[in-house]
């Protein structure tokens, strides 16, 4: 439904918990990444290459693009994106893992989705 009060546009939030199973290779793919980034500066790319190198959720995050995600999707195009990564303690048979669980907004967000 379209009327002139609805939006055209969509916070779309994913939320996902990766197991890292080979912290070397994460950090060499990023640092790969890394180096064939023609356009990123020199002091940029140092800085980029230590934060990789010293943590492995500062190599995903480098290497997790949210255009890559959302690129060949038809019909839309992505206005802003941020995301972050940090290590966590994880245990999926905790209550406190439930989708949603953690944020505390849910009374004002429509539920949805798979599972």
């Amino acid at each position: 439904m379209s009327t002139p009060e609805t939006s055209r546009f969509v916070r779309l939030r994913v939320d996902l918990v990766l197991e890292v199973e080979d912290q070397d290779a994460l950090t060499k793919a990023a640092l790969r990444r890394l180096a064939g980034d023609a356009e990123l500066p020199q002091e940029e790319r140092t800085h980029a290459e230590a934060a990789v190198t010293e943590d492995t959720a500062e190599a995903l995050a480098y290497l997790v693009d949210p255009f890559d995600l959302v690129s060949e999707v038809p019909g839309v195009d992505l206005q802003q994106a941020s995301w972050s990564s940090e290590r966590i303690e994880y245990d999926p048979d905790s209550p406190d893992w439930e989708i949603d669980g953690d944020d505390g907004d849910d009374d004002e967000e429509e539920e949805g989705g798979i599972g």
